[in-house]
């Protein structure tokens, strides 16, 4: 499927607009064949809310592309490994290059040009995999960054419909949600962090503050 027109996409946000998330992720998969949708998940921080709703109302056999740096923390591969039993989630992995990965290692690239050290172990990786799809679904809200507070539940980027089903959800309504629906948060949201990414590029904070502290970079670039 290949998007031309903007009243396409025009078309598709007003009729998604004031669907609930879990009627939007149905409505979804009505339109959509599952073989052509890509959905990521970087099981992190409250991950379970978006996960939740994909297991409870998407398609049983999708699948869930996760990108493994190798600069993960444990906890998030044990979140992971938790979360994907909790939902029967059919999780694949997405892998760097090796040589360049072990070479990011060593040199510390995430110190001297993190943007490449991005390019490398995430947006590389996905990348190659997402040429495979015509539509990607993924968890952006745009309480998290100024650059998410102008997307809308569809765009097309880089060749791919993206589909944000959450993306209008404050963070308030979120953790409602998560609190009825007892849902399972990251372990280290407890300890004061509220995004989590890699374990070299990430601190304590609120919201994404604790991401690429003391650089003027607020993505890794999966999403630009």
């Amino acid at each position: 499927m290949e998007v031309k027109t903007t009243s396409f996409l025009d078309e598709l946000n007003a009729r998604y607009k004031d669907l609930l998330p879990s009627q939007r992720i149905e409505q979804f998969y009505k339109e959509f064949d599952v073989n052509q949708v890509l959905v990521t998940s970087s099981f992190a921080a409250n991950s379970a809310f978006f996960l939740h709703l994909f297991s409870k109302y998407g398609h049983s056999a999708q699948e869930i592309h996760f990108i493994d740096t190798r600069f993960h923390f444990d906890e998030t591969l044990h979140y992971k490994q938790f979360l994907s039993q909790k939902y029967n989630l059919n999780v694949v992995d997405i892998t760097p290059n090796k040589a360049q990965n072990q070479a990011a290692n060593k040199e510390q690239l995430w110190k001297t040009n993190p943007d490449l050290c991005c390019e490398i172990n995430k947006v590389q990786p996905l990348s190659i995999v997402a040429k495979n799809y015509a539509v990607w679904a993924s968890g952006l809200m745009r309480s998290q960054n100024e650059h998410r507070k102008s997307l809308r539940i569809f765009e097309e980027k880089k060749g791919n419909l993206r589909f944000y089903p959450i993306i209008d959800i404050d963070p308030a309504k979120r953790d409602a949600f998560i609190k009825q629906e007892n849902l399972p948060t990251h372990p280290m949201v407890k300890e004061g962090y509220h995004s989590i990414g890699c374990k070299h590029c990430t601190v304590k904070g609120e919201s994404r503050e604790g991401r690429w502290v003391g650089l003027a970079k607020t993505e890794c670039g999966l999403h630009i």
